[in-house]
């Protein structure tokens, strides 16, 4: 497996991807939401406000995940990684977790400090996330499973403290998504 920052010419691949496995896993209505988010994301890529990498075997995409920039008036570095996809035929064997841990290194090295994420702690632990109190970082809009809200530290300092509601990209600016 090898692993590229993609761009918009990634785009379709990208998007066959995360609905074939959401329509797999979640049921074909969530694999149509994640797609047209996928969609939006791949088309406005620009590896600075939205970094996406594909993990490939040979050739073929087998996963993808994209990393998206919270904004804040404090001058930190936060990035929320949120979606991933490893295809169905490559699930179990660990390529999620390759991918991001090969995700968290490339942000590491852009010096960001804190990557935050919205989904399963039970996988998210895998990794190293731990759960994140709103008390330390809100999510940018109502979550609607707060328990799912996880954060990790790429420095040796804890996540700070940030006293403010951050301001995602555009395209998860929609209250259906969290």
């Amino acid at each position: 497996m090898n692993f590229r920052i993609l761009d918009k010419t990634n785009q379709q691949e990208a998007v066959a991807l995360f609905t074939e496995a959401f329509s797999s896993s979640e049921g074909e209505e969530e694999g149509k939401i994640i797609g047209n988010l996928v969609s939006k994301l791949s088309f406005n890529t620009n590896n600075k406000e939205i970094i996406a990498i594909g993990a490939y075997d040979n050739e073929l995409i087998i996963g993808a995940i994209f990393f998206t920039r919270l904004s804040f008036h404090e001058p930190i570095a936060v990035y929320m990684l949120a979606p991933v996809a490893v295809s169905t035929q490559h699930q179990g064997v660990g390529a999620g977790q390759a991918l991001i841990n090969y995700g968290l290194r490339e942000l590491k090295s852009r010096s960001v400090s804190v990557v935050i994420t919205y989904g399963d702690p039970a996988f998210y632990s895998k990794v190293g996330f731990q759960g994140l109190s709103e008390q330390v970082i809100q999510a940018p809009l109502e979550l609607s499973m707060p328990q799912g809200w996880q954060g990790l530290s790429l420095t040796d300092k804890p996540i700070p403290k940030i006293n403010e509601r951050p301001k995602c990209v555009e395209e998860f600016n929609d209250p259906t998504l969290w």
